[in-house]
């Protein structure tokens, strides 16, 4: 059945209370008064909706909301004829007491702007408890700022102010609320604390006691019910604008407007769409929000938020505007909140749950994502460069396809170390596109084993051991091994997807713990009926207690601790075998055409990973080289391969990247004499870039093989030359026989460039 369609339709005061309206069509529709009170509204599209109330709810309310105006005027009179007592012809109780409501007035005042319209409200219940009991006691006792004595009638005089100012203060946050007649409002309470001192002026002139003293009298009153006013005005503005303090007058307010108005409570609104749409005066208590959409909404402060992310003022802000740069987000709940392309650059999310939360295309620059809790988080598209994100909560369900992100902090950063542990280790380099998916994937598939004491290097080998063996179908692999302060240790492996981890930590703790207990002659005994593979992993073990970074290869495999080194037939690890490094040099200044350049070395390092004899190489790369980089990294890494991949201008050189990342092409001559000065070390040199065949030619008298590109090659057709000519090397092929294959794969592809790569020899002398 396909999705029911109500786009544009007048839909005012309609039910559809409990309804599967799933993927439904309400776009443009008039919904003011509408019930979707637990419906599955699922995928609905709302955008540019009018919610809210109809009219005759919005009068009703309105009248109401003038009511309450009307009471706040007469007790702001009232207060403001007790203050005029104090300069009046009158005895001295009434003078105290006109004295009393002024001091009263005014810590009232202070009270409620310092402290918030809660703690007011504490000060008047406990003025009506101590004042009135001094007041029938006669002891006239005290209460204030420091202690201020209050009779029955000052304690009086102080409730009424308060009465007064809040009922004013929720008239306005009412009409604010409803959007309709706030000036009304306003003007309506001032008349009639006005008209009510002037009653009480003329009942005094009728008595013939209007003299000069009550007529300035008179103008007390009218100047004390004015600022009752004024300040009740002020409140209620706070309150709506989102003052903590006064999120008592909003959030009656905001109930109050949606009495009546449009109903989703209880409503499943997950992937709803209300773009554009007009929401004062609606209900959203308990709905599902799960990744509901709220950008450019009107009028959503005004909605009846409940429990859910929507309370939050600045998050409110942020889902409208989708401009969220450097607030703090720090241990809220905002599960399932939709932040698609948010800019939230320098934001902090320490410890806030974003499960289930869309950030697609977000920006998340410099985020802090410390501890954040992200299970089914979906990160499609964002922007994570310079992201903290130590010890966050990724899982298997986490998405990252698209993430754009040149480097990351695996540590919180403090004031002498403002970018700790950074990943890629070298601050030169960074990840290529799609590159960060990969090296993050490996956290979410690893048994992580954590001793916080006694470390036993003799009891993890075997443990490790007997878990492999017996759990042949878990795959696992040691992926790292990194000491964590005194007599702690961390032992991480890759497992294979969809294994219970939480059974495979607690199987080998069982048989670690057992271990420990073991006499050291069992344990000996123990180990000699095993080989010596166990004893190859306590060596590796000890290693890295003595030597911490040594085998910290943070979340990646670099193939020296992977389990299947000494699961093999031979009794130790291959470690004789001597290791060639290939070195990978690439460049793709910001102003020339943008290559595929991380896909090419993904797919290098993929090869490499499933060769027979991948052992026996070492991939190092080195991104967005300049000259000083290129010969920085032969001097660091003396390679036998070095890759180049980028662009090439034929006879005017190979283009690298200048200070600003601009275009500096490299001269063909000086290049070859750069290679002169390595010649000992690097046996082959391929140029992976357009027209670098002089450039070979060049190099080719000093280095035994390179490989160039006699005319411009696409960026597939160089991806599968990489692919096929490393395959092939890490095979234990021969280089001319990689060159062969690497051309032969572009023709297997059916690309027509499988000419283009040329193999030049130095010549023999």
């Amino acid at each position: 059945m396909p999705p029911q369609d109500y786009s544009g339709q007048n839909l005012i005061g309609r039910s559809f209370k409990n309804q599967n309206l799933e993927g439904a069509n309400f776009s443009g529709a008039d919904i003011r008064s509408a019930d979707f009170s637990g419906a599955n509204l699922t995928g609905a599209n709302f955008s540019h909706a009018k919610a809210g109330l109809q009219k005759r709810w919005a009068t009703l309310l309105v009248v109401v909301s003038w009511v309450m105006a009307g009471v706040s005027g007469f007790l702001s009179t009232y207060v403001g004829y007790l203050t005029s007592l104090t300069f009046g012809r009158v005895n001295l109780d009434n003078q105290m007491t006109g004295f009393y409501t002024m001091i009263v007035i005014i810590i009232l005042f202070l009270v409620t702007i310092r402290q918030g319209i809660q703690v007011a409200l504490g000060v008047v219940a406990a003025a009506f408890v101590v004042g009135g009991a001094e007041a029938l006691s006669g002891a006239g006792a005290g209460l204030g700022v420091g202690v201020i004595a209050l009779s029955g009638a000052g304690v009086f005089a102080f409730a009424l102010a308060l009465a007064g100012a809040l009922a004013l203060a929720l008239a306005l946050a009412f009409a604010f609320a409803l959007t309709l007649a706030f000036a009304f409002a306003l003007a309506f309470a001032f008349a009639l604390a006005l008209a009510g001192a002037l009653s009480r002026a003329l009942a005094l002139a009728g008595t013939g006691t209007l003299d000069e003293p009550v007529a300035f009298a008179f103008a007390v009153a009218v100047a004390v019910a004015g600022l009752l006013v004024i300040f009740s005005t002020y409140i209620s503005c706070c309150a709506l604008k989102g003052d903590l303090k006064y999120v008592l007058i909003r959030n009656i307010a905001v109930a109050f407007a949606a009495f009546g108005g449009t109903s989703f409570c209880k409503a499943d609104l997950t992937d709803a769409n209300f773009t554009g749409a007009t929401l004062k005066n609606t209900d959203f208590r308990e709905a599902n929000l799960t990744r509901t959409c709220f950008r450019r909404t009107k009028k959503l402060e005004f909605a009846r938020p409940g429990r859910t992310y929507l309370q939050k003022v600045h998050v409110l802000m942020v889902l409208v505007t989708g401009f969220g740069i450097d607030l703090i987000f720090d241990r809220e709940d905002l599960r399932g909140v939709n932040f698609t392309g948010v800019n939230l650059v320098d934001a902090s999310f320490i410890g806030t749950d974003l499960s289930k939360a869309n950030l697609q295309d977000a920006d998340l620059s410099r985020a802090k994502l410390i501890q954040a809790q992200l299970d089914g988080t979906d990160f499609t598209g964002a922007t994570l460069t310079g992201a903290y994100i130590k010890d966050w909560g990724i899982t298997s369900d986490t998405k990252f396809d698209g993430v754009r992100c040149e480097y990351v902090y695996m540590r919180q950063p403090t004031k002498e170390d403002p970018d700790p542990l950074r990943k890629p280790d070298n601050r030169e380099e960074v990840f290529g596109d799609g590159e960060f998916g990969d090296f993050i994937k490996p956290i979410v598939d690893t048994l992580d084993l954590y001793h916080n004491q006694g470390v036993d290097p003799r009891a993890i080998a075997i443990s490790f051991k007997e878990l492999a063996e017996k759990h042949p179908d878990a795959e696992l692999e040691i992926v790292a091994m990194e000491k964590r302060g005194e007599n702690k240790f961390l032992l991480r492996a890759k497992t294979a997807e969809n294994v219970d981890k939480s059974q495979l930590s607690a199987e080998y703790f069982e048989i670690y713990n057992q271990l420990k207990a073991l006499a050291e002659q069992e344990i000996q005994k123990l180990i000699a009926e095993k080989d010596s593979r166990i004893r190859s992993l306590e060596n590796m073990v000890e290693t890295a207690l003595q030597r911490p970074s040594f085998y910290a290869q943070t979340y990646q495999n670099q193939g020296n601790t992977t389990f299947s080194d000494y699961s093999s037939s031979d009794s130790t690890p291959k470690t004789n075998t001597p290791v060639k490094t290939i070195l990978i040099l690439a460049s793709n200044p910001k102003n020339t055409s943008p290559l595929r350049l991380g896909e090419e070395i993904r797919e290098i390092d993929a090869g490499l990973r499933r060769a027979k004899k991948r052992e026996s190489f070492d991939l190092k790369q080195r991104w967005a080289v300049r000259t000083q980089e290129v010969y920085q990294a032969l001097l660091d890494f003396k390679p036998q391969f070095v890759h180049f991949s980028g662009h090439g201008s034929g006879d005017d050189g190979l283009v690298l990247e200048d200070e600003a990342g601009n275009v500096r092409l490299v001269d063909t001559v000086a290049l070859a004499e750069l290679f002169k000065l390595f010649a000992s070390d690097i046996e082959c040199v391929v140029l992976n870039a357009c027209y670098s065949e002089v450039q070979a030619s060049a190099i080719a008298t000093h280095i035994p093989y390179v490989i160039g590109m006699n005319k411009a090659i696409g960026d597939k057709a160089a991806i599968k030359f990489a692919t096929g000519f490393y395959n092939a090397l890490c095979a234990g092929e021969s280089v001319e026989f990689a060159y062969k294959l690497g051309c032969n794969v572009i023709q297997l592809d059916g690309i027509p460039e499988h000419l283009t790569p040329v193999l030049k020899k130095r010549a023999r002398v």
